[in-house]
């Protein structure tokens, strides 16, 4: 089964994430692939929808909430039915300006059809001239930035026509000096070579170099129950980067799988009422997957 490719919009409000869309949409319609739109608005109404609307694009909107808290379980329902009716090549999810991407990429990757996705990237938008202002935000709206900015894999600084040269140097050192690893491009209007986004992936089945990229996925499929207390053992190990995980496990004194959560450190297991796909989401950050896969496997031996 083909997977659908997934393209994360980030960034705070009003830096160029819709205009950035507009052109990942125009090379689309060019390719032909089948193309699903997933648009977040913490207000009850939608405001960009008409700048993206086009007859070929499937188009859902996630209103009233954000997607990496208050509208999780929408955005899983949503997804799920987009990949059974739709069935998209590839899918493109514009946040809200208040998400952290942390918490979006947890709400995507859902247990019930991760294996169904490759997340492309990260691409996080900044407004250049609200980065030189930015001890103006309050504190909080400042660290969001900053989470955008570490956790982005492709950063587009905008508004560059309204900064100088000096400015200009300076931004860049301060931004690459917060993430080394994402490509920094310095526009106007989100303009960027399309062919560069394509190149990006942080899903673990791509990559080479585990180290390259800072957040990246993985999605492991058990194949048969297993000792808890063996699962336990294997959690204490993990290291501190691996931020989340996620899925249904059954353990080898149960007919039935469990729901498993882990953030922070904090296991958490709820038991099903019937059989579910067991899979087990990662989201972490400079892991080696291929040993932790190791370890998974050893679990079931």
């Amino acid at each position: 089964m083909k997977k659908a490719e997934v393209y994360i919009l980030s960034g705070f409000l009003g830096s160029g994430k819709t205009s950035l869309l507009k052109q990942l949409l125009e090379d689309e319609q060019k390719t032909g692939r089948r193309t699903a739109v997933m648009m977040n608005e913490l207000g009850k109404v939608s405001i960009d929808s008409d700048a993206v609307a086009k007859e070929d694009v499937t188009l859902k909107e996630l209103l009233g909430g954000c997607i990496c808290c208050s509208i999780q379980d929408k955005l899983e329902a949503q997804l799920q039915g987009l990949l059974i009716e739709e069935k998209p090549e590839v899918i493109y999810i514009e946040t809200t300006g208040a998400a952290h991407p942390v918490e979006v990429l947890d709400a995507i990757l859902s247990p019930l059809f991760a294996d169904q996705l490759i997340i492309k990237g990260i691409i996080t938008t900044v407004d250049g001239t609200r980065w030189m202002d930015r001890k103006l935000l309050s504190p909080q709206l400042q660290q969001l930035i900053l989470e955008q900015i570490r956790h982005a894999d492709f950063i587009l600084v905008n508004k560059m026509n309204e900064l100088t040269e000096s400015e200009k140097a300076k931004l860049t050192f301060e931004i690459q000096s917060i993430n080394p690893q994402a490509r920094c491009l310095l526009t106007n209007f989100s303009q960027v070579s399309i062919e560069q986004l394509r190149k990006l992936s942080v899903s673990a089945e791509k990559i080479a170099q585990p180290t390259q990229l800072n957040l990246s996925t993985f999605v492991y499929q058990f194949k048969s129950a297993i000792s808890q207390t063996k699962f336990e053992d294997f959690l204490k190990k993990l290291p501190e980067t691996i931020y989340r995980m996620k899925g249904y496990i059954r353990f080898d004194y149960s007919d039935l799988p469990y729901l498993f959560q882990f953030s922070y450190g904090m296991p958490l297991y709820m038991k099903e009422d019937m059989n579910m796909p067991l899979n087990l989401v990662f989201i972490g950050e400079n892991v080696n997957w291929d040993e932790i896969e190791a370890q998974l496997e050893s679990l079931e031996e």
